[in-house]
């Protein structure tokens, strides 16, 4: 396929509106291309497949509310659905406005309407209000030429937005009138101002159509719905000077046998594992319904105080210690309790509030594949630690965040606290490995060992004034006051400092083996303050084998 009109129009900077390019694409000599949508998210996948214009089927807005083409839904609640297709794409739409819900009056109001919320253009049928579908049953009654006429007539003289465009549907050959009577309705539809004539067939073969065309020339453009006659070679209609076809149904019905498929496997087997991986993961949806725009403009909009934080979540190892269990996997994708760590540790952020979740991969990237989760990659992780994962994902965090490592579960008030704490970088810090606490003498998993300012005394979880005045190994274990958990929250400027502390570590060659750590050392070499906020257990973190025992027991207290 080439450059559509659309691609056109941007490369070379014309601001057109929706009704200016429908027109536009009537009257374009190439055959354009209308497909059917029913809601606004079927609208924004026709678009984003790449059709220019949408078709707003009457059928299909009816079949999606439950109810019969016959007018049985109302035409306001049509029209806000319309309003929802218009708001979620940027593509000309025709809505099928049957008979113009009524007579002269309520179409025109229907114009109007119809104007005001950016939809293009309307299709209207010669048939009687409220309409029968043309599949349905023989011969239907037409309605009356001049009053047909009358309503054109009063659509034309009511639109605000002259590029509006009202296309007279012909119904004589679906209902037996023959071509002569369907050639001199579409004359005086076109006679009485409408801007294009959609002649419809019910025939298998495309043979009263391709005469109906020959027929009738080039006096205005003609649109055709091919859904009975499918089996027609496209050239045959760019033969035909046909302008538009319209493929009027077809999403729905695609749909609707993927849902009844998938409806019945999951009854059936009572299980997702033969469907998960045929579906759109629930990521694909959170993309195409705008979250990362509402995201941008939280970051816009929101103060500081205020605005959401990111999540990031550095998983690039394998978890060696885990040997045969991180064979095809790394360690976050191991199952505590059916589901991947990685999972219940994404939950517990958006528990919080921190809906945005950036996971650094690595080892088995591909294994690492969740819903509602943005992925970067340090496919150096052999050769690099935990500060080049985090580099890669600095250039993804515009505002506060928090980081945290892929092999930890905790309790959610402890996230919570962390992200009411305040302070520009504040590290979570379990005072169960302080100085004189049982177990304080145990160094052999007592990791990230921190001094603070002032010790953990019981009466108090965190003060907002406790800093962190060195972080291991260079203290003796005995002297520490906790131990960091993998878990740490930045605001806007604490990004800022982080950020220029990575930089010079890629500058001085020490970033490539630093783990996070290193990155505390420089960012307090560099004058940051980092804070302390206390919890004591209600964590742990997966090393070996025994642990995700002690981790699905975590969960299900916690759950």
């Amino acid at each position: 396929m080439g450059v559509n009109v659309s691609q056109r129009w941007v490369a070379e900077d014309i601001v057109a509106s929706k009704s200016a390019r429908f027109r536009y694409l009537l009257h374009d000599p190439a055959l354009t291309f209308v497909m059917e949508a029913h809601n606004g998210l079927s609208a924004r996948i026709v678009e984003e497949t790449g059709f220019e214009a949408i078709w707003a089927s009457g059928l299909t807005i009816s079949a999606s509310l439950g109810v019969r083409d016959n007018n049985e839904a109302s035409w306001t609640q049509v029209l806000e659905i319309l309003e929802f297709m218009s708001d979620a794409t940027t593509v000309p739409i025709l809505v099928d406005g049957d008979t113009g819900y009524g007579n002269f009056n309520n179409f025109r109001r229907l114009v109007r309407k119809l104007c005001a919320r950016q939809i293009a253009a309307v299709c209207i049928e010669d048939k009687l209000f409220p309409k029968t579908n043309s599949f349905i049953g023989s011969a239907q009654p037409l309605a009356e030429i001049d009053e047909f006429c009358g309503k054109i007539k009063a659509g034309k003289d009511s639109q605000p937005d002259e590029d509006f465009s009202i296309i007279a549907r012909v119904e004589a050959l679906v209902s037996g009138w023959g071509a002569d009577e369907a050639l001199r309705r579409a004359e005086a539809y076109h006679a009485a101002g409408a801007d294009a004539i959609l002649i419809h067939s019910k025939s298998a073969k495309p043979d009263e159509i391709l005469a109906f065309a020959r027929e009738w020339g080039d006096r205005a453009p003609l649109v055709i719905v091919p859904t009975m006659y499918y089996a027609t070679p496209t050239q045959w209609f760019r033969d035909a000077n046909i302008s538009t076809i319209i493929w009027a149904n077809h999403n729905l019905r695609a749909a609707m046998t993927a849902m009844q498929g998938i409806s019945r496997h999951i009854f059936e087997h009572q299980s997702l594992v033969g469907v998960e991986n045929d579906i759109a993961a629930v990521r694909d949806i959170f993309d195409i319904t705008g979250n990362r725009e509402l995201r941008e403009a939280e970051g816009r909009y929101l103060s500081e105080g205020n605005a959401p934080a990111q999540g990031v979540v550095l998983a690039a190892s394998r978890g060696d210690e885990l040997a045969e269990l991180t064979r095809d996997r790394p360690k976050c994708m191991i199952e505590v309790q059916g589901q991947p760590l990685l999972r219940r540790l994404v939950k517990s952020f958006n528990d919080a509030g921190v809906s945005d979740v950036t996971v650094v991969r690595g080892y088995r990237k591909e294994a690492i594949d969740l819903p509602s989760i943005d992925t970067v990659d340090n496919d150096a992780f052999e050769t690099t630690g935990e500060a080049a994962s985090l580099q890669a994902a600095m250039p993804g965090i515009d505002g506060a965040c928090v980081i945290s490592f892929g092999d930890i579960l905790f309790r959610k008030y402890v996230l919570e606290q962390l992200l009411e704490a305040s302070g520009d970088i504040v590290l979570a810090i379990d005072a169960r490995f302080a100085r004189g606490r049982p177990g304080a003498g145990d160094t052999s998993r007592a990791v990230d060992l921190v001094r603070c300012s002032e010790s953990y005394t019981g009466a108090f979880l965190g003060a907002g004034s406790i800093t962190v005045e060195q972080v291991g190994p260079d203290f003796a274990p005995m002297l520490a006051d906790g131990r960091w958990i993998g878990l740490a929250k930045f605001s806007a400027r604490g990004v800022e400092a982080l950020r220029a502390a990575l930089e010079a570590m890629a500058a001085d060659g020490t970033l490539a083996n630093a783990d996070l750590m290193a990155v505390f050392s420089r960012l307090q070499a560099g004058g940051a303050a980092l804070h302390a906020e206390y919890v004591y257990g209600d964590w742990l973190d997966i090393h070996e084998t025994a642990d995700l025992l002690n981790a699905g027991q975590f969960w299900s207290r916690s759950a």
